[in-house]
C-alpha cells in the first residue's frame, strides 16, 4: 500500500506539534483507532530527521507491535528507554497505544524528570487523561484531539475540483475519513478496512473494558445508536429494546456501555443546552458517530436512506474538528441542531438537505434567538444560500471547505 505520510499531510496538526515542540509539557495524541495518530507520529518524526535530529535521539515503541510484547508495565518501560537514552543529547520520546502499558503514567511522569526528553504519547481511549494520569501530570500536558480526515482534508488528497466537489462529498459520506481507507484503491478494500476498524473499536477499546464482555450487546447499542443518529436518545428505551431483541440488559448497564463508546472516540454526546437560561438540561441528548463510513458499512444501508441525519453527524463532527464545544440547543421549545462554544464565542447552525418550499422552518427557530451571535444555516443545495430573515444561508460543503 502507497505510502501515507507521503499523500495527506494534515498540516493542522503538524503545526499544534511544532508549536510545543521542545517544550516541558507532554503531548497527548489521542482519537479513534486508524484516525490518522500513528501516521501522524511518523511524519512528525521525519521532520525531525530532516531537521538534523540522529536516530539515536529517538525512541519509537508502538505497544501493538509484537516486538515490545515484553514491554508489560512501567518498570520494563522505565529500564526499556534508559538502556537506549541517548545520555549526551535531548531525546524524542514517542509511545504509540500506551494505555497497553500497566501504570505507564508513572514511567512518563519519571522521565519528565530524570531524562533531557520532549514525550509525545497517543492512545485510543480517553480513559487515558483520566484518574491518575490526570493526578500525576495535572498541568503538565497538552491534549491534540485527531479525527479522522475533514471533507477538506479528503478533497485536498483528491485533487478535488469545482466540477467533481458533489460527487466527491458523497464517496466521503460513504467512504468516511479513516486514511488507510480513501487511499485504499478498491470498494471491497474499503469495506474490509471499515469492518477491520469497527471490530478494533469494540474488542480492544469497548469489550476490554467492560465488565460482562458482552460483545453482541455492545454491537446491538452501537448499532441502535447509527440507526437513531440525529435522535434523542434514552439508556432506557435501548434497554427495552435491547430485551424485546433477547439481551438479557439493563438501564445502568447500557448507561455504562455508552460511556465507553464515548471513551473509545467512537461515539460523541450532544447534550441538550437551554438557550434563554444558559445551562444544559437534563433532558435527553443526541449521539453521534465518529465517521460516517462506519454507518454505512455496519448497517449496509444506502447513504441516501438518512442523507439528512448523515450530513448533520458530519457538521458536529466538523464543529468539534474546529474547536468548538457542541451541544443541540433549546430556545423556548424550539430546537436548535447546534450551539457552538468557543471561549466566550457562540454559533448556531441549522444543517438541511435543502430549504423547504413555502416554509421558513429552518431559519425561524434562529431567527427568534434573541441574542447577536451568529447565525447560520447549512444547506446540501446550492440554491438555497442567500439569506433568509436576516439568517446567512450556507452551501454546506463551501462552508466545510473553508480554512
Amino acid at each position: 500500500m502507497e505510502d501515507i505520510t507521503m499523500i495527506i499531510k494534515r498540516d493542522k496538526y503538524m503545526k499544534f506539534l511544532n508549536e510545543f515542540k521542545d517544550n516541558d509539557a507532554i503531548k497527548v495524541i489521542t482519537g479513534i483507532r486508524r484516525s490518522g495518530k500513528t501516521f501522524l507520529m511518523n511524519m512528525f518524526i521525519d521532520q525531525l530527521k530532516d531537521e538534523g535530529i540522529h536516530d539515536d535521539q529517538i525512541i519509537h515503541i508502538n505497544f501493538e507491535d509484537l516486538a515490545f510484547n515484553d514491554i508489560r508495565n512501567e518498570m520494563d518501560l522505565y529500564k526499556y528507554v534508559h538502556d537506549h537514552e541517548n545520555k549526551e543529547k535531548k531525546n524524542y520520546l514517542f509511545f504509540d497505544e500506551i494505555q497497553n502499558v500497566q501504570n505507564w503514567e508513572k514511567a512518563i511522569n519519571s522521565f519528565r524528570v530524570d531524562i533531557d526528553a520532549d514525550i509525545y504519547i497517543t492512545g485510543s481511549n480517553s480513559y487515558l487523561l483520566s484518574g491518575e494520569m490526570a493526578t500525576l501530570l495535572s498541568g503538565r500536558y497538552v491534549e491534540l484531539k485527531v479525527y479522522p480526515l475533514s471533507f477538506k482534508e479528503y478533497y485536498d488528497y483528491k485533487k478535488g475540483t469545482p466540477q467533481t466537489t458533489y460527487k466527491l462529498f458523497t464517496d466521503y459520506i460513504v467512504d468516511g475519513g479513516f486514511p488507510a481507507v480513501d487511499i485504499a484503491p478498491n470498494e471491497d478494500l474499503k469495506t474490509a478496512l471499515k469492518r477491520g476498524i469497527f471490530d478494533s473499536v469494540v474488542l480492544r477499546d469497548i469489550a476490554l473494558r467492560s465488565n460482562t464482555r458482552d460483545d453482541k450487546a455492545i454491537v446491538a447499542i452501537i448499532e441502535y445508536l447509527m440507526g437513531e443518529i440525529g435522535s434523542p436518545i434514552s439508556a432506557t428505551n435501548i434497554s427495552n429494546t435491547l430485551r424485546s431483541n433477547g439481551f438479557k440488559t439493563t438501564t445502568s448497564t447500557v448507561i455504562s456501555y455508552l460511556n465507553l463508546l464515548q471513551q473509545s472516540y467512537l461515539f460523541y454526546e450532544a447534550k441538550k443546552y437551554s438557550i434563554r437560561g444558559k445551562k444544559l438540561l437534563s433532558t435527553l441528548g443526541k449521539y453521534y458517530v465518529a465517521d460516517t463510513g462506519l454507518i454505512n458499512t455496519r448497517l449496509n444501508k444506502n447513504y441516501r436512506d438518512n442523507l439528512g441525519h448523515q450530513i448533520e453527524n458530519i457538521v458536529f463532527i466538523e464543529l468539534l474538528r474546529r474547536g468548538y464545544n457542541v451541544d443541540v440547543g433549546d430556545y423556548s421549545g424550539k430546537e436548535i441542531d447546534f450551539v457552538a462554544h468557543k471561549g466566550n464565542e457562540i454559533r448556531y447552525y441549522q444543517v438541511t438537505e435543502h430549504l423547504p418550499e413555502g416554509s421558513t422552518r429552518e431559519t425561524d427557530n434562529l431567527r427568534y434567538i434573541p441574542d447577536g451571535y451568529q447565525k447560520t444555516v447549512l444547506s446540501l443545495s446550492q440554491f438555497d444560500e442567500g439569506t433568509v430573515d436576516g439568517i446567512a444561508v450556507k452551501y454546506l460543503i463551501d462552508w466545510l471547505l473553508e480554512e
